[in-house]
């Protein structure tokens, strides 16, 4: 994502001017989130080849989807209808999101829309009816936090917990394709204990996340795990959250076992503001911004960690 895209500074959302065709494609990809891409589409494809799977079509399909259009659908449908409130958000502009130009709602809904269709008919065709389900939790819980009447980002506790669903889902699905595709797969300990710490995880993530908003969300009238308990709670509510991912993480077999200590950086990341109060919410803001890039250690660790497996 373009680090100098700010609210109003080219992309015509105060300045009244429509951006041109370039800043029109790079506000779209920049809509998608890009930091983000890999959140998304390294859990689908390490469970798939965990599972069994194997450099195949319907792996590189899959990848491919859950690195843009996954994500073009999930911020995108976000960035359309949260655009009052993000032209009012100092946030937004940077690794954080952009300020979507009006007149790029319509095409975004339609890009992300025209986008997935041709990989979700692929994926399902090279699935079974248990992928197909898992796909359609997945794409349902990108759709129903923003969309319209839905909300669920407005739906304090079911905010962090679609939120999860969002990054493990992939996971899950990844699990779901290998196995339709002829691989062994079964839920025993060891996929429920990954699958359940990397669920607390983003829960915690979520949560955290919420804790800069508190007070703007609630000026704003709009609901969140952050605005019911405050930030205070809701800080140590994500340190519990992250504690109990690690502990779960205890449950994989040995070397498995060491992607407890990965939850350590984030935990140590919270610590920080376990004392904060709703007034001085928004400097959590700065825990946040250090969550966004933990993530690419924590997934460069986890590829090793997932490399020293194979080789045993």
């Amino acid at each position: 994502m373009s680090p100098d895209l700010s609210p109003g500074v080219g992309t015509g959302a105060e300045s009244g001017r429509s951006p041109g065709v370039v800043g029109r494609a790079g506000q779209l990809l920049a809509s998608s989130r890009p930091l983000s891409w890999v959140n998304t589409a390294f859990p689908f494809g390490a469970a798939y080849l965990l599972a069994g799977g194997s450099l195949d079509a319907a792996f590189w399909v899959g990848v491919a989807y859950f690195l843009v259009p996954y994500n073009l659908l999930m911020y995108g449908v976000n960035d359309v209808f949260d655009y009052e409130s993000d032209l009012r958000n100092p946030r937004k502009g940077g690794v954080e999101g952009v300020v979507l130009d009006r007149g790029l709602h319509r095409a975004t809904l339609w890009a992300a829309g025209l986008s997935n269709v041709p990989f979700l008919v692929a994926l399902l065709l090279w699935g079974s009816p248990t992928s197909a389900l898992v796909l359609g939790v997945s794409v349902f819980a990108v759709v129903a936090y923003s969309a319209p009447r839905l909300r669920f980002k407005e739906r304090p506790f079911l905010d962090s917990l679609t939120s999860s669903t969002h990054f493990v889902s992939p996971a899950a699905f990844g699990l779901a394709l290998a196995a339709a595709r002829g691989a062994e797969v079964s839920l025993d300990r060891t996929a429920l204990a990954a699958l359940a710490g990397f669920f607390a995880w983003g829960v915690a993530s979520h949560a955290f996340g919420a804790v800069q908003d508190v007070t703007a969300d609630r000026a704003g009238g709009i609901g969140s795990i952050g605005t019911v308990m405050g930030a205070r709670t809701t800080t140590w509510f994500a340190l519990g959250a992250y504690l109990l991912g690690g502990a779960l993480l205890l449950f994989l077999p040995w070397p498995g076992t060491l992607a407890a200590a990965l939850v350590l950086p984030y935990v140590a990341n919270v610590a920080p503001y376990l004392s904060i109060t709703d007034e001085d919410c928004e400097r959590a803001n700065a825990g946040w911004r250090r969550f966004l890039w933990l993530n690419f250690l924590t997934g460069f660790l986890v590829t090793q960690l997932m490399i020293w497996i194979a080789l045993r």
